[in-house]
């Protein structure tokens, strides 16, 4: 085929919808996972609402903690809800397909909350770094005024990456094979289809993620070397337990979070294998947005009688 036929055929066979392979092709895992997930996506709905809701109402949970926590519960929700039911779906039909434009928006609402909630993540701990080492300080350092730009900017800013990586990917040209081997429209197995050279968006897709994961972390891991001075400096055991307790939800949704994050995105193209890359994505897709309002319910006594004023009200 000489490169005006190879031009005509690709013209001819332009990619107007995709085919969604989903998580597996076994049909008896099908039914059970189809369960499975129904029962996270719908548990994953009522713990984030439920912690919006609660945060809102709740007159002692007006808080800058709380205030970000709704937020961090928004994108969960956001994320979640980008994926999971046209996930669902595929457990219930022959052939998943999803229009060329509604594969656009996912991967790029996609991008926005995943991208907003790395950020909040980082916003929480800074917010954890002056409640624990400028105590008195904290009602004038985070004044709401200060909470709305905390949480506006990485909204505005990951609405703006987003767009400008999903226009960049869809402007290219996709030819032949329109068979996504994933459970959603994602970056790295859309790129596999593309004829066009891919080196140039590759690197910007790593600089993007690479910086937005790395700025994010090192921000969190700086204000909890500051609280770690700040708490062992402390006399009291009580003092100290205080303070830990505070920051342990936070922390342990940070290390789930980030530590899935780097395994999938900061690992070079070859080394990419798609199972483990299907396993790590329905972790922080499907799991960890069930997860948050989890460890932050169970292991804040704030929330539970928050909860319990509420429905007694």
């Amino acid at each position: 085929m000489n490169h005006k036929e190879k031009h005509n055929h690709t013209a001819v066979t332009k990619v107007t919808e995709f085919i969604l392979m989903g998580i597996t092709d076994n049909p008896e895992l099908q039914v059970p996972l189809f369960g499975l997930f129904l029962i996270i996506y719908l548990a994953t709905v009522m713990g984030n609402l439920g912690m919006v809701i609660l945060t809102y109402l709740d007159s002692k949970l007006q808080t800058p903690m709380y205030f970000f926590l709704r937020h961090l519960s928004v994108t969960d929700l956001g994320y979640s809800t980008v994926i999971a039911p046209k996930m669902l779906v595929n457990f219930t039909v022959n052939k998943n397909i999803i229009s060329y434009n509604w594969c656009a928006t996912q991967l790029a609402f996609f991008e926005i909350f995943i991208i907003t909630e790395l950020f909040i993540l980082s916003v929480m701990a800074c917010d954890r770094y002056v409640a624990i080492c400028k105590p008195l300080l904290y009602v004038i350092i985070m004044a709401e005024k200060v909470c709305w730009v905390l949480v506006l900017v990485p909204y505005l800013y990951s609405t703006f990456v987003s767009l400008f990586l999903t226009i960049k990917l869809f402007k290219l040209s996709f030819c032949g094979s329109n068979i996504i081997s994933y459970f959603y429209c994602d970056s790295i197995p859309l790129m596999s289809l593309l004829c066009s050279d891919t080196h140039e968006l590759e690197l910007i897709i790593l600089i993007f993620s690479g910086c937005n994961l790395l700025f994010s972390l090192s921000i969190v891991l700086i204000s909890y070397m500051f609280i770690l001075v700040a708490v062992l400096r402390m006399n009291s055991k009580k003092g100290r337990y205080k303070a830990f307790s505070t920051c342990s939800s936070h922390l342990i949704v940070v290390i789930v979070f980030y530590g899935t994050l780097l395994f999938i995105y900061l690992q070079p193209k070859s080394s990419h294998t798609l199972a483990t890359d299907k396993m790590a994505s329905v972790f922080y897709t499907l799991v960890i947005p069930i997860l948050n309002p989890l460890i932050y319910s169970l292991r804040n006594k704030e929330v539970k009688e928050a909860l319990k004023r509420t429905l007694t009200n």
